[in-house]
């Protein structure tokens, strides 16, 4: 690092548990966050404001007057551009030393593939359980850690699915796939806004601890957040032996 990044990073640097080599190891990293709306913005606003060295934004979708309530990484005059590009303008204002990966589409299965192959974390930041799904199979398949997080009205949860590990859960352990499950969607349902900052900042925070490897992570345990009555408290997640995306087939 340069001196200009030594100072960017001071404060990082400073902590025992970081250092230069925790703030190099996030120089050195790539992440992938699904969806550039409430919950990608904080995320990756800290992600690249903590120096991760390249991200990669997807999303499909363009800037709308009723997002700017709680996206705060878009702002007014973004309105119609692309939610990636708008994006990807706002990060380089806050730390032009990451490389940022704008990606305007709706992904597949193949095409998830591809990307979660490239990168050591991902971030679902979705809102919706076709692509949480499509994406926890994809890391499943690769081993990548996937940081999950939701959030409609007051409540938000967050959970890290660490597939590096044999014995770690899945989303589909959590959630089994139901083709007829009904989707909750803040459109209809409104949203809270801080309650998405706070739900992308957990996101963020635990895929720095893991790129890093400090502190305990969300690792079988779900987060669950109630902020219209300030209450936290965690679950414990168990692996499904018999969860047809990452259990032990039969033999």
């Amino acid at each position: 690092m340069n001196d200009e990044q030594l100072l960017r990073y001071s404060r990082h640097i400073l902590l025992p548990d970081i250092g230069i080599e925790g703030q190099q190891k996030l120089r050195d990293a790539h992440a992938l966050i699904i969806g550039a709306g409430g919950l990608g913005s904080p995320a990756a606003m800290y992600l690249a404001s903590s120096g991760v060295g390249t991200l990669t934004l997807c999303d499909g979708d363009t800037v709308d007057l009723t997002n700017l309530q709680r996206q705060i990484v878009h702002h007014t005059s973004s309105i119609g551009m692309a939610k990636v590009d708008s994006a990807r303008t706002s990060l380089a204002e806050i730390n032009p030393d990451v490389n940022v990966i704008a990606l305007n589409e709706r992904v597949d299965q193949a095409r998830l593939l591809e990307l979660v192959g490239r990168v050591d974390v991902v971030l679902d930041c979705s809102d919706n359980f076709a692509t949480r799904y499509a994406l926890n199979q994809a890391c499943v398949q690769l081993n990548k850690p996937f940081v999950s997080g939701a959030a409609t009205r007051f409540d938000g949860q967050v959970a890290v699915f660490d597939m590096r590990h044999p014995h770690s859960p899945c989303y589909h352990c959590l959630y089994p796939e139901q083709p007829d499950a009904l989707e909750t969607r803040c459109a209809v349902m409104g949203v809270f806004a801080p309650l998405v900052g706070i739900i992308g900042s957990i996101q963020a925070a635990e895929a720095l601890k893991l790129l890093m490897g400090i502190g305990t992570l969300l690792c079988n345990r779900l987060l669950i957040t109630d902020l219209l009555h300030m209450e936290l408290r965690t679950v414990k997640l168990n692996k499904d032996p018999a969860c047809l995306i990452c259990g032990t087939p039969c033999t």
